[in-house]
């Protein structure tokens, strides 16, 4: 039982007793039964089946702030139970609010009911989900909006987002292409949408390259005045930016879509029908950060990775109206 402790990663075995054994079955070439290991973890989750059935997905719930406009996406919870039901748990939300729900008081939620997976889907620029005490817990998060502390990470490979839209767009004799989003936004890609616009423009004529806008308020619908003079300042013949008020803001400047500018989604879903786009394919995403968690949970590690781990899923583009066709 000592040794079937040690090879489960558990913490109840001294560290003399852990380095004897690892050396033993390092020292016979001990590889363990995969097959075996998954009956065995079958046979142990109904023994404890109480502190493995709720996977707790926890946002930020800032009422006043501006990062909870719908513009803002982020994955549904019955896009995460569905995949979390493939490995028998159930998705419950929390919601963090410093006055409400504290770090703190969410912590003693999850002890006391055994909750020992964590996914946390940031929705704020304050992100409080830092404040959490990950001892004990297996945790993964979406994106890049929690930065530190630096836990397993699913995501969209937004580089690559950017570089199929630029393709498609360059294509369909696009030249000067133009990027508006909120800072906000280019942080939670890890600053893949900067990073990968200006690769596309360091290949571009200088005569083609559009300074990138980086909208700065988060609630977009206070960026007017900025996106209408960066628009007719560098007149862009295509635009990367948000299905909400860019249009009407192009409109009010008398500029049609697509005959006179092009525009492309960034982080294009379903209700958006009458765009060109970017699909993150948020089910994907989430597949993959549950995949990750479960993973943890099986093989008993807990709190925060000594090396963090990073999926990240490829977008897809969306071909549709507002852009011209090939």
């Amino acid at each position: 039982m000592t040794v079937s402790r040690v090879l489960r990663n558990q913490s109840c075995v001294s560290p003399e007793t852990r380095r004897r054994v690892l050396g033993a079955a390092q020292k016979m070439g001990y590889a363990p039964d995969p097959y075996m290991c998954r009956l065995m973890a079958r046979v142990r989750s109904h023994r404890h089946r109480r502190a493995e059935a709720v996977i707790a997905v926890v946002r930020d719930n800032h009422q006043g702030d501006d990062l909870l406009s719908p513009a803002y996406h982020y994955t549904p919870l019955r896009d995460i139970n569905e995949q979390a039901a493939r490995y028998g748990y159930r998705a419950e939300e929390f919601r963090l609010d410093r006055a409400k729900m504290s770090p703190a008081r969410l912590r003693q939620i999850l002890e006391a009911r055994g909750i020992e997976g964590v996914i946390v889907s940031p929705q704020s620029s304050r992100s409080i989900g830092r404040e959490i005490n990950y001892a004990g817990l297996a945790a993964v998060t979406l994106g890049y909006g929690l930065p530190q502390p630096a836990l397993h990470r699913a995501s969209t490979n937004m580089t690559r987002g950017i570089f199929q839209a630029t393709h498609e767009l360059t294509a369909r004799g696009y030249r000067r292409i133009g990027l508006a989003v909120t800072g906000w936004i280019d942080a939670r890609s890890d600053h893949t949408y900067t990073g990968a616009m200006l690769n596309y423009q360091r290949q571009a004529a200088p005569r083609d390259r559009v300074p990138l806008l980086l909208f700065p308020k988060n609630n977009i619908a206070e960026d007017k005045k900025y996106f209408c003079d960066w628009y007719r300042r560098h007149k862009p013949e295509a635009i990367i930016s948000f299905d909400s008020y860019v249009p009407d803001w192009l409109r009010d400047l008398h500029v049609r879509i697509p005959e006179d500018c092009g525009l492309v989604i960034h982080d294009w879903s379903g209700p958006c029908p009458n765009f060109a786009g970017i699909d993150h394919r948020r089910p994907q995403v989430v597949a993959a950060a549950v995949d990750l968690l479960a993973t943890q949970l099986l093989n008993n590690e807990r709190g925060v990775p000594a090396v963090a781990r990073q999926v990240l899923t490829e977008p897809a583009w969306v071909d549709g109206p507002s852009i011209r066709p090939r």
